[in-house]
């Protein structure tokens, strides 16, 4: 039934939307459809939905009714988290054909045949808060040849007073780990190199299996992949950062040291009421033990401004930590309130300018720490996964990152004089010295 009909997809928001964006898509290829751009006309349209914000929520609202202004014919396809935040308002909507909520992403080919032969719309939603089981949605190959996003985990328990995440994607439900190598060996025979971990909450794999594997045993298992050359991990929480857990992935030479910790606020009374998990001393000691285990770890983070009742001199706390802690990136968000959620009904919301000035002076402490970290490599020979050809500042070249996820721009001919020759060094791994390029 679905043989020679067009799908057109589009994802919004993280990388675990992408991943499942490709699983649905890899099995609507199987079934016989052909993937197409977005902008064309399509015979269904999917559209991979986001709700961390509401932004996020607009911009799937705009991303859904475009898809049936391309072709008014067309199934539109609603998928994802915000289907699930706002199940009922979708599902009055007579622009949208079919809504899949999380869970359900896997029974995409029969749900959408079902709408084509007797109209069924309602099998895509379940009890997302019930559910137990990993969804087993996979992916065979990327876009990218060099990185592959790899789903290990679903789900929340952390209930973070301004997070809707845990009441659409559901508890934690961790992915078996055979799955998770079979995957990357599959990945790595289509000439990946590089494998990043990702989930909703990675810290906790394994949890709801009794702790009878880790997160730990995921990067022995993937690094025991030849073809593999880094691991890198994605957003942790501060309590994973063990003695123990270091001692675990420290001597693997495959591990990027590049690690995300997500903080949020450098204000314990902020990070109070937001119903963190740790104070901002020992967030502190997390990264001080990162940096005595790796050489020169690039340490990255999360900060929302404007947090319901943070006061000048709550956001100064956070400034004069942030100045302290030192990290090589962060990542600025505005809060946004999400219904549903406790820090939506919390007295005392800051307003858009202070929000807006507040993220300009983090944005700024940011830059220049990025600045300032990138610079004490300079003269070093670094090691650089290429990953695609480029054209920059209106000259040719090749970009690739390190494996502290610095983004490294070569030009052509100064590529040609590191290698020695002219070759194809697209997914390979290049000694480059930094600052000559």
């Amino acid at each position: 039934m679905l043989k020679g009909k067009t799908v057109a997809p589009l994802t919004l928001g993280c990388k675990v939307n992408q991943y499942e964006t490709d699983g649905m898509i890899e099995l609507l290829k199987e079934a016989g459809m052909t993937a197409v751009s977005f902008e064309e006309k399509a015979d269904v349209y999917l559209i991979n939905t986001c709700s961390v914000t509401n932004m996020a929520d607009k911009k799937s609202r705009q991303m859904i009714h475009r898809a049936k202004k391309l072709n008014p014919d067309a199934v539109v396809i609603a998928a994802g988290c915000y289907v699930q935040a706002a199940k009922d308002k979708l599902m009055e909507d007579d622009r949208i054909s079919i809504i899949i909520g999380n869970n359900k992403k896997k029974d995409i080919v029969q749900i959408l045949e079902d709408y084509l032969e007797i109209g069924v719309t309602d099998e895509g939603m379940l009890d997302i808060a019930a559910e137990k089981e990993y969804e087993p949605l996979t992916i065979n190959s990327t876009l990218e040849h060099t990185r592959a996003y790899v789903k290990i985990q679903d789900g929340c328990n952390q209930f973070c007073s301004y997070c809707i995440i845990p009441y659409v994607r559901g508890r934690i439900r961790s992915r078996e780990l055979a799955s998770i190598t079979e995957e990357v060996e599959r990945l790595a025979q289509t000439g990946v190199k590089e494998i990043v971990l990702t989930g909703i909450h990675i810290s906790s794999y394994g949890n709801d299996k009794e702790n009878e594997v880790g997160l730990a045993d995921v990067i022995d298992a993937i690094s025991k992949i030849e073809s593999i050359e880094r691991i890198r991990l994605g957003s942790l929480e501060p309590g994973i950062i063990t003695d123990t857990f270091i001692d675990r992935i420290v001597d693997n030479k495959k591990v990027c040291p590049h690690f995300h910790l997500s903080l949020q606020s450098g204000c314990n009374t902020v990070l109070k009421r937001m119903n963190r998990k740790y104070t901002c001393e020992e967030y502190f000691e997390k990264c001080e033990m990162l940096r005595k285990a790796f050489d020169r770890p690039a340490l990255t983070t999360d900060v929302i401004v404007g947090f319901p009742g943070e006061t000048d001199e709550e956001f100064q706390e956070t400034v004069d930590y942030l100045t302290k802690l030192n990290l090589y990136e962060m990542h600025i968000f505005k809060f946004s309130p999400r219904q549903g959620t406790v820090a939506a009904g919390m007295r005392d919301q800051i307003g858009p300018e202070i929000k807006n000035q507040r993220s300009d002076v983090l944005l700024a402490l940011s830059e220049k720490n990025k600045h300032a970290y990138e610079a004490s490599f300079r003269g070093e020979t670094l090691e650089v996964l290429i990953e695609e050809k480029v054209r920059r500042n209106g000259k040719d070249g090749y970009r690739g990152h390190t494996e502290r996820y610095i983004d490294i721009f070569v030009e052509k001919e100064c590529m040609h004089r590191i290698c020695g020759r002219e070759v194809d060094i697209i997914n390979h791994i290049v000694q480059i010295p930094y600052g000559m390029e």
